[in-house]
């Protein structure tokens, strides 16, 4: 059994592509239940997909190489030929998927370093394919260590001191270009969490006159009620545009909101005064023709790049001290790996100690056609417990062995000695341990 992991970031994929690769929740879902259907051929055994503004990821379990399986697999998912992405991508096999995973959720490889967010991104990552019975027991192991490597990072070093986040640096951002914040009029499209974040950034940083923008008014209330802001949906949105100075937009729409001809109608009416777009979302909100209308001012998500350094030294200093935090982690589920090769190798004496229990019970019971139904159970629970007796020791010194050099060569032996197939037993088959 081995892992493998593709990927697409914001160090390795323009804007433009990402957003063609971003999947929402519903759309990890019908992927992940297409797969768990079997309603694709692939050898891949376990999925878990991680989809956020700066990153597609899919972590896969199987017993053969399955990169190429993955790129048809995001392809079909996204409708993107995988010819587009290809060069863009990165792959990683076995171990060094753990040392990749590991420093996204210790924060190393985001945007902003050290941001709290993706690790709990993580976790419903997990959460969305264990709902589809997608994560088995070697993707669950890699994730809960990724995540405990996560936390230990964020509870025994500074990397996520003074916190902040893309919504945070969007609301720096802000406050630059548009003075006095405190009396501008700041929009806010969307009401998710990077919204969240960013009305509490703006609030720090001064500004009073806030309104929330959203499809739905329940859940702009809980964030309106929190800050003291106003808020309003859609309908009014271009009313709110008219009288914005700073817009951030956040949604998880899968399609532009604000199109260039809305924001172009919309300065009609402000007498050349001057609007600051800031987009978000991936996919974005905001038609990038926006940025050429007169008086507007448009910055995207990679925009965000821009003057972090001062903002992340104290961070980058616990860099170093994070690496180190992660490879004590990485050795624990290096061991784990190990010991995969000799997992199949247990689950398969098992079933063929099982199949010979079964074959042997059936033709004794035969033999004794006058036993009572009690009876008959009794026996039956005789022939499991002495399997399980007479397998007790070498499946336990095997396990024992397993994380050890000489695992590989405990195995074999183990194969000679049961009569068993080189081929590995089926993925599923892992569940056993």
């Amino acid at each position: 059994m081995h892992i493998y992991c593709l990927g697409l970031n914001h160090n390795t994929t323009p804007l433009e592509l990402r957003e063609q690769l971003s999947l929402s929740e519903d759309a990890i879902r019908s992927a992940l239940a297409r797969l768990a259907c079997g309603h694709l051929a692939t050898s891949i055994a376990e999925l878990v997909i991680i989809s956020t503004c700066n990153r597609t990821e899919l972590y896969a379990a199987s017993s053969q190489s399955s990169i190429a399986e993955l790129e048809a697999f995001l392809s079909d998912a996204c409708g993107v030929p995988a010819k587009q992405f290809h060069v863009h991508a990165y792959r990683y096999e076995d171990l060094d998927v753990a040392h990749h995973l590991f420093k996204v959720a210790a924060g190393l490889d985001s945007l902003v370093i050290g941001e709290p967010q993706i690790l709990g991104q993580i976790v419903r990552s997990l959460e969305l394919s264990r709902g589809q019975n997608m994560a088995g027991p070697v993707l669950n192991r890699l994730f809960q260590s990724a995540i405990h490597a996560g936390k230990r990072a964020r509870t025994e070093t500074g990397i996520s001191r003074n916190p902040a986040s893309v919504s945070s640096l969007a609301a720096s951002l802000a406050e630059r270009v548009v003075h006095p914040i405190a009396e501008a009029q700041v929009v806010i499209l969307g009401a998710g969490e990077m919204a969240e974040l960013a009305v509490e950034a703006l609030r720090k940083r001064g500004a009073n006159r806030i309104l929330v923008v959203n499809r739905t008014l329940e859940r702009a209330h809980a964030i309106a009620d929190k800050w003291d802001a106003q808020i309003t949906t859609f309908e009014n949105l271009e009313s709110a545009l008219v009288s914005a100075d700073i817009l951030i937009s956040s949604t998880g729409a899968p399609h532009t909101i604000l199109s260039a001809e809305m924001v172009k109608h919309a300065m009609q009416a402000r007498a050349q005064r001057p609007l600051v777009l800031i987009d978000i979302a991936v996919p974005r909100d905001i038609d990038p023709d926006a940025a050429n209308i007169p008086h507007v001012k448009l910055y995207d998500i990679d925009n965000l790049n821009e003057k972090l350094e001062g903002a992340l030294a104290e961070r980058m200093a616990e860099v170093p001290q994070v690496k180190s935090i992660l490879d004590e982690e990485i050795s624990e589920f290096a061991e784990y790996m190990k010991s995969l090769e000799m997992i199949p190798v247990i689950s398969d004496i098992r079933q063929q100690a099982e199949s010979i229990r079964k074959e042997m019970l059936e033709k004794t019971l035969r033999r004794l056609p006058d036993l009572t139904e009690a009876e008959r159970t009794r026996i039956e629970a005789m022939t499991q417990a002495l399997v399980k007796q007479i397998l007790h020791a070498p499946t336990n010194r095997l396990r024992a062995e397993a994380g050890s050099s000489r695992a590989p060569e405990y195995a074999a032996v183990a194969r000679t000695l049961f009569n068993l197939s080189d081929e590995k037993s089926r993925p599923t088959s892992l569940a056993a341990d």
